[in-house]
This record gives structure tokens, sequence and C-alpha cells, in this order.
């Protein structure tokens, strides 16, 4: 990579990472070093979601090097998710006694946490002291890369940076007792971000396949795809900048895909998305 300058808007064809050297917080690309396969933190000048471009320092640094820690890519100003936006969540939801509808709502469920929820890979998700019922949720993140309000849906994809995996962390026993959910959904550390941010057009945003993995197995029934969306991530973007204005690095939850479950302690819980990579976090108590 060159030392040209790299506009934001322009970026693809690249992951776009936020990492702590030595306690300096930063951001980077991420790239493959086809000599020995391993993945470099290209550092930057500049800030991707500025506008006024990003340019390499010449520094570079190996993800799991001495001193680096990966961030969350981004600290939105708001973070929105979208509830029971596939049937299979949906019915899951149902049979597990967690929700009197037995398939997926007509309109969209939109819920929001705040900023303060968000945490980065490996860093730890805490069960507070009031719940003791925490579930997992594996899905898509979309991060905006421009301010939008009152967009289209055939206008959505241009607003956004890209992609990046997600753990929706829910308090169940509180899901119960919060309409608004406002605890359940938006306790601190409930929205784990990471590992990194793909770029818009180097997914299959329409076909992003999730996984998740609990303590080294493969969860099958959290398992899924955005092919099967109920509502499709154009239509989220424009149903959400219809009410409030969505600004460069805030956050969409696309919705999980099939079943969530419960958490425990010293539990290793990491969300996989093909094309982005995995999102790992260990669960402690608060």
């Amino acid at each position: 990579m060159d030392d040209s300058t790299i506009v934001a808007g322009r970026l693809a064809d690249m992951r776009i990472a936020r990492f702590l050297h030595n306690d300096v917080p930063q951001y980077a690309f991420v790239q493959t070093d086809e000599s020995d396969g391993k993945d470099y933190l290209v550092a930057l000048e500049g800030h991707p979601l500025a506008g006024a471009g990003v340019k390499p320092t010449g520094e570079r640094f190996p993800v799991d090097g001495d001193g680096v820690r990966l961030l969350s890519p981004v600290i939105p100003s708001k973070v929105y998710g979208l509830a029971k936006n596939y049937e299979a969540h949906a019915q899951f939801m149902h049979e597990a006694g967690h929700s009197d509808i037995k398939h997926a709502p007509e309109d969209m469920v939109i819920f929001s946490k705040p900023s303060t929820s968000v945490i980065g890979p490996d860093d730890p998700i805490v069960i507070p002291s009031y719940s003791n019922d925490m579930n997992f949720e594996p899905e898509v993140a979309v991060v905006m890369g421009r301010i939008a309000k009152n967009v289209t849906v055939e206008q959505a994809m241009d607003y956004v940076l890209g992609f990046t995996c997600v753990n929706d962390v829910t308090l169940r026993d509180l899901q119960g007792l919060d309409p608004m959910w406002t605890r359940a959904k938006g306790f601190d550390t409930s929205c784990p971000l990471g590992p990194w941010i793909v770029t818009r057009d180097d997914l299959d945003w329409k076909d992003a396949k999730i996984s998740f993995t609990l303590n080294g197995e493969d969860v099958e029934l959290a398992s899924g795809t955005t092919a099967n969306l109920i509502h499709g991530i154009p239509e989220q973007i424009a149903a959400i900048s219809s009410f409030t204005t969505l600004l460069p690095g805030d956050v969409i939850l696309t919705g999980t895909p099939n079943a969530s479950g419960h958490l425990d302690p010293g539990d290793e819980a990491i969300v996989h998305v093909e094309g982005i990579g995995s999102l790992r976090n260990v669960v402690v108590r608060g």
C-alpha cells in the first residue's frame, strides 16, 4: 500500500480496525501478508470516518503482537437493532416461552443500545448482579459511513461504510419485565463489536452466513444467513433514518437468525460471520 491519502467515501477492498498499541488508540487497515499468511495492522494517520482521508504512517504491527489489542472498530453515537427479524428466531422465542407471538411481526420492532454498551474483541461481557439469564444473539452489524436522514431503500446502501460482527447480548429475565427493553438490551458490555469492519462491497450482505461457538462447540441452532431477513438491510436503514439522523459510525444490528442461548460466567462466546471474521468474548459475573 502506498502513502497516498485514501478518502473514507472511497474505501473498498479492505478491513478497517481500531487498536491499542502501547496504550495509544489508532486506526489501521488489516492486511494479510502473503509471505507468512498472517494478518497485520497497517497504522493510519487520520480517522476513516472523518471524511478528510487517511494515509498509512509507515508502522505495521502483527494483529497478535506484543502490546497490541484490538478495540471495537467504532464507538457509535447510537446503536439500533431489530428484534424478531427472522421467522426462525420469532418461532424460537415463542416456543421457549419468551413471546406470546408465534410468528415474526409484520412491522419492524426497533430497539436501541447506548454507546456505553459497546465493547471490543476479547473484552469481558459482564453479567449484571440483578440478572440470572443472560443470552447470546449472533448477528451482522451495519456501520454507517455517511450522515443519513430520510434516505430511500434504493439509496440506503450508498450510506454504508461496511459490516462487522456483533453479539446482541440480552438479559432475558429482564426483557419480560421491561417493555422498553432498556435494561435488558442496554446494559454496559451488552454490545460486543468486531473484530474489524469489512467494507460494504466486500461482503455478500444479502447472504452473509452467521454462526456461533460456545466454549469451543458450534451451536448449530444459532446459525443462519441474512438471506432470511424479513426486513432487509436497505429497508432497515430507510426506516430508521426516517425518524432519526444516522451519523458516520452509527451501528444497526440486523437481527439474530435463529435460537439464542444462556451464558454463564467463564463461557467463551464467539460470533462468526463468513467474510468478516470472528468476534470472541468471555463472560464474567459483575
